[in-house]
């Protein structure tokens, strides 16, 4: 597709300081270190999951990123000339090609921790009596300064200490029983920092918040001190990649995320980073219901949440599950490709696409590597991107097809194309399903009044 843009202009467009021009739009961020976080609104509440540096964001809660152009895409629902066209407009205004002022852009939140009040009875009764903290383990981080109650609003503070012990990183969560609970990063934390434990064991325990942290230990007290223990606040990778790189004897890693879409996501993903770091010894821990701390609810008599199922990755292994046997000679496969690809049956082409791996990659379980490589963190794009990204894997794949001969590396090639075909097919298929259950919950909760479900809220 020919777009009314020279590449210079796409290249600009595509290098926009991204902090600068959402304050110049009006949005509002905030300094968390070298980075910038976004702080917006929705239906749902307030969130600052989104932070950005120069031109590249990354948002935590829902695994994805990328540069202005996909920003503006997403955030604003703009298509891709629209975005453009809008960066590009940020970069022949005035204030946008001027040069910052020193004072703004040398403008830097510095660190300091809130002042602390002089008991922690709210900390204490909030972590004690409404989430079955053992008091032990409170006065254990309480005693090594890492855990107290701020003076102004009695917040418990989660403190992140750097090599030499110093606070660097604090995190706040409100002990309120009377209001809607928040949490939130301290202006000016050091984001390779955040609250933890370190003992003297190889096996390091990944949480996505201090409280499920704190809950782990109450459960599993027995030499807790032996092990070490970090709560992301979220799913940030930079405190983890820290903490391992400054703590050397850590190789064994146990992810205990929630039992929720976003910590299953999130699973994979860190899994997938350590891995790329050269850890080989990742295990996962999954709490039986929500998380760590529900868990703790139950155990206790108190009402629970249970644990959410990870809809995508269910009907996206379930298709894959039950794609058709398809044998089909070799030579016919691309016509049989094309009739599926032009009928739009991406359960029939995805299973002629695995059919034809099978037949380059002999003795090879397809359909159980195809489950295995999928990554859900992955599978964020909308309709229209996946359309493309399947057009574009049958294109590659028919072009392999259509060699006369191949040699092994070749073959190998082609292989991967045919299964990067049938993972795109599947996801399309998902997509689908998605889509329908969305419209299914959203016709019920029309029908049933006020009441507006997850799913509606999703395809609006």
């Amino acid at each position: 597709m020919a777009y009314p843009f020279t590449q210079e202009q796409l290249r600009l467009a595509a290098s926009v300081d991204l902090p600068l021009f959402l304050e110049m739009r009006g949005e509002q961020l905030e300094s968390t270190g070298r980075e910038k976080k976004l702080i917006y609104h929705d239906s749902t509440g307030t969130h600052d999951s989104i932070t950005m540096r120069g031109s590249r964001w990354y948002d935590h809660k829902n695994q994805q990123g990328g540069g202005p152009i996909q920003f503006m895409q997403i955030f604003y629902g703009m298509s891709f000339t629209e975005a453009v066209a809008a960066l590009l407009g940020q970069t022949v205004i005035p204030q946008a090609r001027a040069r910052p002022s020193p004072t703004v852009e040398g403008k830097h939140t510095e660190f300091e921790l809130p002042p602390e009040n002089k008991d922690m009875h709210r900390v204490f009764a909030y972590l004690i009596k409404q989430r079955f903290i053992a008091p032990e383990i409170i006065t254990h981080f309480a005693k090594a300064h890492t855990l107290y109650e701020d003076a102004e609003h009695h917040n418990a503070v989660f403190v992140g200490l750097d090599e030499q012990g110093r606070p660097v990183a604090a995190a706040k969560r409100s002990t309120s029983t009377y209001c809607k609970s928040f949490r939130m990063t301290c202006a000016g934390s050091d984001t390779r920092y955040s609250f933890a434990y370190f003992g003297n064991s190889e096996r390091l325990y990944i949480f996505e918040a201090p409280i499920d942290l704190l809950s782990f230990l109450t459960l599993y007290p027995e030499n807790w001190q032996t092990h070490s223990y970090i709560a992301l606040n979220g799913l940030y990778e930079t405190a983890l990649l820290r903490a391992l790189e400054t703590h050397e004897h850590l190789n064994r890693i146990v992810l205990c995320t929630d039992n929720d879409t976003g910590g299953i996501d999130g699973a994979e993903r860190l899994a997938d980073i350590l891995r790329a770091h050269g850890y080989s010894d990742i295990r996962q821990y999954v709490p039986r219901l929500k998380d760590w701390n529900e868990l703790l609810k139950a155990r206790h008599g108190v009402d629970a949440l249970p644990a959410v199922p990870h809809r995508r990755k269910q009907i996206y292994l379930s298709v894959a599950d039950h794609l058709p046997e398809i044998r089909c000679p070799p030579e016919r496969l691309v016509s049989r490709m094309n009739e599926s690809f032009r009928q739009k049956s991406y359960t029939d082409l995805a299973a002629y696409a695995l059919a034809g791996a099978a037949f380059f990659a002999p003795g090879h379980d397809v359909r159980t590597s195809l489950k295995k490589a999928y990554r859900a963190y992955t599978d964020k794009a909308h309709m229209a991107q996946k359309k493309e990204n399947l057009r574009a894997a049958m294109q590659d794949a028919v072009q392999m097809l259509r060699q006369k001969a191949y040699t092994e590396l070749q073959r190998d090639q082609c292989v991967r194309s045919l299964m990067h075909l049938a993972d795109c097919a599947v996801r399309m298929s998902t997509e689908i399903a998605m889509q329908a259950l969305a419209a299914e919950s959203c016709a019920l909760c029309h029908q049933g009044g006020d009441t507006v479900s997850p799913e509606c809220e999703l395809s609006t």
